[in-house]
């Protein structure tokens, strides 16, 4: 046995049933661990995962965000890869042995990102890697565009989206678990970015293929949680994994990345929500502890940031260029 595959759930009734479903479908002949860690539901969902042969369920007992739940289950996963899956979507035929491969092929990777697709339109994409640029923008690449040839090509990635990637335990027991100050949101971008300044990479394996529903827990794309989060988290994010001269040679794009990030959550209604949020960044790492999460710089990492850097130039670019 590789791998275990951890489920965080919360209240996921609607999709739970047919995420595990495909999970044993796909592992009839290739033995693989399944842990449900269910963060308090109150609607059936841990019952209905309880019920089924080859799947251990945990219970948290209340909500403690996805980072939490996702690294109870790493903790007890006792094989050489941990597969993360969202309770929202399904696998298809192989996807276990295609992620497992990926990590396979590259000593160096931490990770490998399926391809995503959306559950309603599975000719469109949903994800195909997760990137980060110099504006502070995580963004996922191919996000509702059409299936093409360039979303169906193995490559490096910035990093690997957590709703269904492959992590190396190893690694994750060198470089540290997902940050719990995340609660949830940008926290794949969190450690993605950890394990590129360690000088590994991450990986997107489009042979193993997913469809998911998205904004199943959140209730929406856009939502005052969601806003306020994840606004919260771009902040953190910055001041945990930039050094202060690398946060002043991206300022030029920070400020304004941020200011039209704001303009566009005004429209929607969210502008507060988002200024809150980035307040609520800042106190994160200043004064409730973040700092003690802080990646130290060490010199002999400096060609791994100064490749960082370069990427968060041309992911610039690439946002927009798609």
């Amino acid at each position: 046995m590789k791998s275990t595959i951890v489920i965080p759930n919360y209240n996921g009734i609607e999709y739970l049933e047919k995420c595990i479903l495909s999970i044993r479908e796909d592992t009839k002949s290739h033995p693989t661990r399944i842990l449900v860690i269910d963060n308090g539901s109150g609607d059936g969902s841990c019952e209905l995962a309880e019920g089924y042969a080859g799947v251990e369920v945990i219970r948290m007992g209340e909500n403690r965000g996805f980072c939490e739940a996702v690294n109870v289950g790493i903790r007890a996963a006792k094989t050489p890869y941990v597969i993360l899956l969202n309770n929202d979507l399904t696998v298809e035929r192989g996807f276990v042995e295609a992620m497992e491969r990926a990590l396979e092929r590259e000593v160096r990777a931490f990770s490998a990102g399926a391809q995503m697709r959306m559950m309603k339109a599975p000719d469109r994409m949903d994800n195909a890697g997760d990137y980060y640029c110099a504006l502070g923008w995580a963004y996922d690449y191919g996000k509702g565009k059409k299936v093409a040839e360039k979303y169906v090509k193995p490559r490096k990635v910035f990093a690997a989206c957590g709703g269904a990637a492959i992590y190396r335990k190893e690694i994750l027991d060198e470089i540290g678990l997902f940050d719990e100050k995340h609660f949830a949101y940008l926290e794949d971008v969190d450690i993605g970015y950890r394990a590129r300044i360690y000088g590994y990479y991450n990986l997107y394996e489009p042979a193993a293929l997913v469809y998911h529903a998205g904004s199943s827990v959140s209730g929406s794309k856009y939502n005052a949680f969601k806003t306020n989060l994840s606004s919260a988290n771009s902040i953190y994010l910055i001041e945990k994994n930039m050094p202060p001269l690398q946060v002043l040679i991206n300022l030029p794009f920070l400020l304004p990345g941020f200011c039209i990030k704001w303009l566009f959550f005004c429209q929607k209604g969210l502008g507060k929500n988002y200024l809150k949020g980035l307040m609520r960044g800042f106190r994160m790492y200043y004064k409730e502890g973040g700092r003690k999460n802080h990646v130290p710089f060490r010199i002999k990492n400096l060609g791994n940031y100064v490749v960082i850097q370069w990427e968060l130039w041309i992911n610039t670019v690439r946002r927009f260029l798609g």
